[in-house]
């Protein structure tokens, strides 16, 4: 395995890190692509993910008192997610080397003899991408990050005939409907797919940026058809909302509940204050998601590639 530069030390992140790592994270972005990816919230929600184990599964390197590199291996449902961030090469050398090897560790202790790894890679981080090549990966996609701006209070949009909005999700039947319109609205994208209800339930629980009051599910005819999740993630660093998902139900698509279910928020965004409401887009989405995004005046300001590689042990 490649070693660290002299001088360059590594532990596993802590909670208290977030600040430190958030600042780290949104400074290597604007050197990149000139904005900043991360906000506070979404740094620290991260941190608290139940899939994330902190004490075995992150790493964090240090020169001088000063950050140069993040890195830490996610658990999900359908496989392992790397997340590497650092302009060092011989330290993203070492990153992607312990990263790659701890998810061997979890595929074998899973008993699995093989286990789907991903990486999301910055579009204009040039040398990650080079080393994901160098490494067997594959590029399998691209995530788009959309924008909207607001620059006044807007008003809310009627409902489609025949479709009822129930707003929030106080009670397990509520959440439950939910989490089956997000399971069934993406069954047909298995890295959209959320994980068990039981999992879903708790990873919402441990952001401090979501809420169930502002879960959103359209019925139409009485038959729970269409959900959208909000998030603050970007109300700090942006002033913006976020739309976590919108799913809706086959049998019910070509009716306009996602373009109600965009510009409903986008209204309750700008009428809040917000100067914008933001969604990220997989642009290998076989539904026309990005199409949809585009016609309602969203644009994409930031491009993620998604890299992925079957990991045999």
């Amino acid at each position: 395995m490649a070693g660290l530069p002299p001088g360059a030390t590594w532990r596993a992140m802590q909670l208290s890190d977030a600040g430190a790592i958030q600042q780290y994270l949104a400074a290597r972005s604007v050197a990149l692509i000139g904005i900043h990816q991360y906000s506070p919230e979404g740094v620290d929600d991260f941190l608290r993910n139940p899939q994330l184990a902190l004490t075995t599964d992150t790493w964090l390197i240090s020169a001088d008192d000063k950050i140069i590199g993040t890195a830490a291996v996610v658990q999900r449902p359908d496989c392992i997610g790397i997340e590497l961030t650092t302009a060092d090469r011989s330290v993203a050398d070492w990153l992607f080397d312990r990263a790659v090897a701890r998810a061997a560790e979890a595929t074998r202790a899973a008993g699995l003899s093989e286990q789907l790894v991903r990486i999301a890679v910055l579009g204009a981080d040039k040398q990650l991408a080079e080393l994901a090549a160098a490494r067997g990966f594959t590029h399998e996609t691209s995530i788009q990050r959309m924008r909207i701006a607001h620059t006044g209070p807007l008003d809310r949009p009627d409902p489609p005939t025949g479709v009822v909005v129930r707003n929030g999700a106080p009670d397990e039947a509520a959440r439950r409907t939910a989490y089956r319109l997000i399971a069934e609205s993406f069954d047909d994208q298995p890295s959209a797919s959320p994980p068990g209800y039981d999992e879903w339930v708790a990873a919402r629980e441990a952001r401090s940026t979501f809420d169930w009051s502002q879960l959103t599910v359209l019925e139409l005819d009485g038959t729970p058809v269409a959900v959208r999740e909000f998030d603050r993630n970007f109300i700090s660093s942006d002033n913006a909302g976020y739309i976590g998902r919108i799913g809706v139900l086959a049998p019910a698509r070509g009716l306009g509940l996602a373009k109600y279910l965009l510009r409903d928020q986008f209204a309750i965004d700008a009428t809040a204050g917000l100067s914008g409401t933001m969604l990220h887009v997989d642009s290998s989405n076989p539904t026309p998601a990005l199409g949809l995004y585009l016609s309602v005046g969203m644009r994409p300001d930031i491009v993620t590639d998604r890299w992925r590689k079957t990991l045999r042990v």
